[in-house]
């Protein structure tokens, strides 16, 4: 993708940290693809997260009509318990369906990738007038609802995501849910958390995670005027 003469990796490579993010870490990169028999150069990502199981997934896809699993990171440390995100100062990772809204070469947490919360499900389920934004993945290993994953693992992350945007993704989905929502993971949440106000919503979730699950394809997913996502 070409902005104004320049792609937007060449625009990032401009900044020290993405300079040398990509001089020590662009080869094991590269090497994740040959690993997995996948082409470097064109391809698409997904980022996934689990907050129970504590790891972001990194899913690619270039010529192949499915996503293939790249690489998992684990989260350095986490905050709040499970359940979505719902106002400003809960300390809650959000949970549901994003999108990579922000690169930030110049991060406090060295290197940081935005999650577009609060989205439209949010807006709606949330606190109307503090619902809390600014959430991350992020370098570093503290956090109050963004999600670390140590400085060096995620120049790795970003690498992927500069690729993927200077191949002409605009939209890099990015879905974080409670656990694996399978139905051995869905029993698990209902026996650890019986009678929560969150069982409703992660079933909600559920129909999403099952439908990539059984076809590593990626669904337009909406949202109705209740706040629920659905196909």
């Amino acid at each position: 993708m070409i902005t104004q003469g320049i792609s937007f990796r060449e625009k990032q490579l401009q900044h020290t940290r993405v300079k040398a993010a990509y001089e020590e870490k662009e080869k094991t990169v590269q090497d994740y693809f040959k690993a997995a028999g996948i082409s470097y150069k064109g391809f698409s990502l997904f980022i996934r997260a689990f907050k129970s199981e504590r790891v972001v997934e990194a899913w690619v896809k270039a010529d192949q009509d499915k996503y293939q699993r790249l690489v998992t990171f684990a989260f350095c440390t986490s905050s709040g318990n499970l359940g979505p995100k719902r106002k400003e100062g809960d300390l809650q990772i959000p949970e549901g369906i994003y999108t990579l809204n922000h690169f930030n070469p110049l991060s406090n947490f060295h290197l940081s990738l935005g999650v577009s919360y609060p989205n439209s499900s949010d807006k709606i389920l949330s606190d109307k007038k503090h619902p809390g934004g600014a959430i991350f993945i992020h370098g570093n290993c503290v956090t109050i609802g963004c999600i670390p994953i140590t400085d060096d693992k995620i120049k790795e992350l970003y690498i992927l995501a500069v690729e993927a945007r200077n191949n002409g993704q605009q939209n890099i989905p990015i879905h974080i849910y409670p656990s694996h929502l399978d139905e051995k993971g869905f029993s698990a949440l209902t026996e650890e958390h019986p009678g929560s106000p969150h069982l409703k919503f992660w079933q909600n979730l559920q129909p999403i995670f099952e439908d990539f699950e059984n076809t590593k394809k990626l669904r337009p997913v909406k949202v109705n005027s209740k706040g629920e996502y659905y196909f």
